[in-house]
C-alpha cells in the first residue's frame, strides 16, 4: 500500500538545488541599506552558503514524513493532512489551517500541547506537502469545500477551526457554507478582504483608523500580495527557477512578520528557516501557493454564526479592533498578547494553545 506521507524528494532534485546554490550570483545593489529595501543581501549570502554546504534536508524530511499523514478525497479533491487522534474517542476535533508563506510546519510546536484533542492539519492545496489537485491550486472557497469533504471522510462532522492568514479565509468560507459542522472558531486575524472589498460605511473612529492603517500597510508592505494576485505566473518563473529568489521572497516575510526585534534567528534557527524555504523549493509550490490570492477574493460578507475566540499578536500584519471583528463574527473572547507575530503558533505556542482551548470551551 502506498504511504499517504509526502514522497521523499528524489536525490537529483537535491543535487540540482545544491548546484544552483553554489552557482549563486549575488546581484549588485546599492550598499548600506540592510533590510530597509527588502532582504539584506549580506544575510542572504551567508544563508545561501550554509544552505549549499551545511544544511541537510534529509534530516528534516525524515521527521516530517514520520508525522501521521492521511490522504483523503478518493474520487474528489485529494487532501493530504497530518491526523493525530486523542486517546479519548469523544475528544473535540480541531482543524488547524496554515497560511502563506508557510505550511503544516507552522503548527509543529503546538501539536504536542494539544494531544488530548483530535487534530487535523491539512496541507492546503497548492502548498508544500499537499496532494496535487487539478489546476494545481485552489481558491480559498474551493479549499474550504475540499477540506470539509476531507473532515467528513475522516469521521468528523462537528469541529473547531483554528487558523491564521489564508487559513482564516478558508475557515470563514467553511463556517459560512457549513454552519452545522463548525462548532467554534479560533482566529488570529480578521481577513483583510473585509476592508479591501466593500467595507462597511458606518465605521467608528477606531475602525476608520484601522482601515486607514490597513490601506497604508497595503501600499508600503503589500506589494507581494498585489503581484501574487495580478501577475503570479511572471513572479513564479523567477522564484521557481532560483532557490536564492525563493529564499529572498520568503525570508523577508519570516523576518518582517515575526516578533523578532530585527533578528530572524531569535525565532527560527537557520535549519528551521531553510526547512520552511526548502519545502517550497522541492515541492515546486511557490507558484501554486499564489492560487488563493489570484483565483478570486473569498466570498465574505455574511455574519458567521459559530462563536469565535480571537488571540491577537502585536507584530501581526494589520490587527483589527474588536468592534470591527464583531461585525462579522460572534466574538466571545478577545485576548491581545504583548508578544508574537504572524506565525503565532510557532512563535508563541503556549499563547496560541490557550486560544485554541478557549474556542474548545465555547463548544
Amino acid at each position: 500500500m502506498t504511504s499517504p506521507a509526502p514522497a521523499a524528494v528524489e536525490q537529483p532534485v537535491l543535487d540540482d538545488l545544491r548546484a544552483r546554490l553554489r552557482a549563486y550570483r549575488r546581484v549588485a545593489l546599492p550598499p548600506g541599506f540592510g533590510w530597509e529595501r527588502g532582504v539584506d543581501p549580506d544575510y542572504l549570502s551567508g544563508l545561501i552558503e550554509y544552505w549549499a554546504e551545511g544544511y541537510d534536508w534529509r534530516e528534516h524530511e525524515a521527521r516530517i514524513r514520520e508525522l501521521p499523514w492521511v490522504l483523503t478525497g478518493t474520487g474528489g479533491t485529494p487532501v493530504r493532512a497530518v491526523h493525530l487522534r486523542a486517546e479519548d474517542p469523544g475528544a473535540t476535533a480541531v482543524l488547524l489551517l496554515h497560511g502563506w508563506p508557510d505550511s503544516v510546519l507552522r503548527f509543529e510546536k503546538v501539536l504536542p500541547l494539544l494531544s488530548d484533542l483530535h487534530l487535523v492539519v491539512p496541507a492546503l492545496p497548492g502548498f508544500p506537502f499537499a496532494a496535487p489537485v487539478p489546476g494545481r491550486g485552489l481558491s480559498a472557497t474551493a479549499m474550504a469545500e475540499a477540506i470539509a469533504a476531507a473532515m467528513a471522510e475522516l469521521g468528523y462532522h462537528r469541529y473547531v477551526i483554528s487558523a491564521g492568514d489564508v487559513g482564516c479565509d478558508v475557515a470563514e468560507a467553511l463556517a459560512a457554507a457549513y454552519p452545522e459542522r463548525v462548532a467554534a472558531l479560533h482566529l488570529t486575524d480578521v481577513s483583510q478582504y473585509h476592508f479591501l472589498v466593500d467595507p462597511p460605511q458606518d465605521l467608528s473612529d477606531a475602525e476608520r483608523a484601522y482601515v486607514r492603517y490597513g490601506h497604508h500597510w497595503q501600499a508600503t508592505e503589500g506589494g507581494y500580495m498585489h503581484e501574487q494576485s495580478t501577475k503570479p505566473h511572471t513572479l513564479a518563473v523567477g522564484l521557481g527557477d532560483s532557490p536564492a529568489g525563493t529564499a529572498a521572497w520568503i525570508l523577508e516575510k519570516l523576518r518582517t512578520w515575526t516578533d523578532c526585534g530585527g533578528d530572524v534567528e531569535t525565532v527560527f534557527t537557520r535549519d528551521e528557516l531553510l526547512t520552511w524555504v526548502t519545502a517550497y523549493w522541492v515541492s515546486g509550490a511557490i507558484g501554486t501557493s499564489f492560487s488563493p490570492y489570484v483565483e478570486s477574493a473569498p466570498e465574505l460578507g455574511g455574519r458567521i454564526a459559530a462563536p469565535a475566540a480571537f488571540t491577537i499578536f502585536p507584530k501581526d500584519l494589520v490587527n483589527a479592533p474588536r468592534e470591527f471583528a464583531a461585525r462579522f463574527f460572534d466574538v466571545r473572547s478577545w485576548v491581545e498578547h504583548p508578544h508574537g507575530g504572524h506565525f503565532a503558533a510557532w512563535e508563541r505556542p503556549a499563547d496560541y494553545v490557550a486560544g485554541v482551548r478557549t474556542a474548545v470551551d465555547l463548544t
